[in-house]
């Protein structure tokens, strides 16, 4: 791909991780302009690097998504007026492997609880059969790219065995077994923690649904980093009501943020974050790097990196 690039805006969505004005100041020896830009200035720019998706945007050559998924971005129009997309895929495996980390680490050693205890100024030890350690432990990570193979790497040094379902049973070098996701319900069977970080799309929309709760352990606890619509809400929160899993840890939710009056904020065992599990103060230097390196690509004439469209 190959156009003059002179002007590059920073969408002010991307202030919903970080503020707009330190990738600019990140991206300031570039050789071209650089500055924040709202709705109405992304005509004026020739690319430009953004959190949410604009029907604008179609009239630049080149959108970078601060974001790994693709989901809120029409592909086929994209395609189709010629613009090119990139996004950030390979800067959040270990972010979200250590949140991911830390909501195991929570569940074992009981610390969701001990923390909503002190909110209240109440001395409340777990039972003395809550508490465990993870050592022995198995998580199935659905999902093996790079936030399942950041995943892998940080609960592996913690004890846990990583197994890994993807649209193969190819083995890779993170985890100890690998399951084709034709037989995700095998997979998950045995799992103490299953673990979802695959990319939303028609086939993994809706992927966890009542069969899949059903067939994990009563004891299993299920975590979501990837993406809401991965899984049927209701059948989850069913799930958790009669007691079929032990608890969850969601960042990820149909609708977001996540409504008030969503039994998840209350329900026993279950943890929310706010769609914050790859947050990091490093964030903006991180995006800023790809993007350094695709200015560099397009002056050479050559393949972007992270291009999806």
């Amino acid at each position: 791909m190959t156009f003059e690039l002179e002007r590059l805006g920073v969408h002010r969505s991307v202030d919903a991780i970080f503020p707009p004005a330190e990738l600019v100041g990140y991206l300031s020896d570039l050789p071209v302009d650089v500055s924040v830009v709202d709705e109405a200035g992304i005509a004026d720019c020739d690319a430009i690097v953004t959190r949410n998706y604009f029907e604008s945007v179609l009239d630049v050559e080149w959108i970078h998504s601060t974001q790994a998924g693709i989901d809120r971005f029409p592909l086929e129009a994209l395609a189709e007026e010629g613009v090119a997309l990139t996004n950030s895929t390979g800067i959040h495996g270990r972010t979200v492997g250590e949140t991911v980390a830390g909501y195991l680490l929570a569940f074992a050693r009981r610390l969701h609880d001990q923390i909503a205890s002190a909110t209240e100024r109440r001395w409340e030890r777990p039972e003395w059969d809550e508490a465990f350690t993870l050592p022995g432990t198995t998580a199935c990570i659905v999902g093996t790219g790079t936030l399942g193979r950041g995943v892998a790497d940080i609960v592996g040094a913690l004890g846990v065995e990583p197994v890994g379902v993807r649209r193969s049973d190819d083995t890779l070098p993170e985890f100890d077994r690998m399951y084709a996701v034709d037989d995700l319900h095998e997979a998950i069977a045995d799992a103490e923690f299953v673990i979802v970080t695959v990319p939303l799309t028609d086939a993994t929309r809706g992927l966890f649904d009542a069969a899949a709760f059903e067939a994990m352990r009563d004891d299993a606890y299920f975590v979501n980093v990837a993406r809401g619509a991965v899984v049927d809400e209701p059948a989850l929160v069913e799930a958790l009501a009669a007691g079929d899993i032990a608890g969850a840890a969601l960042d990820v939710f149909e609708t977001e943020p996540l409504p008030e009056d969503s039994p998840l904020w209350t329900m026993d065992d279950v943890i929310v974050t706010p769609h914050a599990a790859a947050y990091t103060r490093d964030y903006y230097r991180d995006v800023g790097d790809i993007v350094r390196d695709n200015v560099g690509r397009l002056e050479r004439g050559e393949a972007l990196s992270n291009q999806v469209v």
